[in-house]
């Protein structure tokens, strides 16, 4: 198997252009009102990518996403191999994502 979660994924794969596409994107507001309870915080562009490529394909529910960060090769490869919490998901969603729809 694999080491890098990107060798299981063809180059023109969604969730590459999904991270490639968040990585770009000036999210300089949201990193200033984005503070973590401690240092095992989740990177603020990893948690919106999620996001993104869950609508992206169909998935809602950040139960769903938090299952998928363990069941799907791209949904691993957008977080990075992290796992955050459906309740980190959803509190993340609630508080930014209407700044991000504009």
């Amino acid at each position: 198997m694999p080491y890098d979660l990107g060798d299981w994924l063809p180059e023109d794969h969604l969730s590459r252009f999904i991270v490639v596409i968040v990585d770009r994107l000036n999210l300089r507001h949201i990193f200033n009102r984005y503070k973590g309870v401690d240092l095992t915080s989740y990177d603020p562009k990893m948690l919106l990518a999620l996001l993104f490529y869950g609508y992206a394909t169909g998935v809602f529910s950040s139960r769903k996403i938090e299952a998928a960060t363990y069941d799907s090769v791209a949904f691993r490869f957008v977080s990075g191999n992290h796992h955050p919490d459906h309740d980190t998901i959803s509190g993340f969603r609630k508080r930014f994502l209407p700044e991000v729809k504009v």
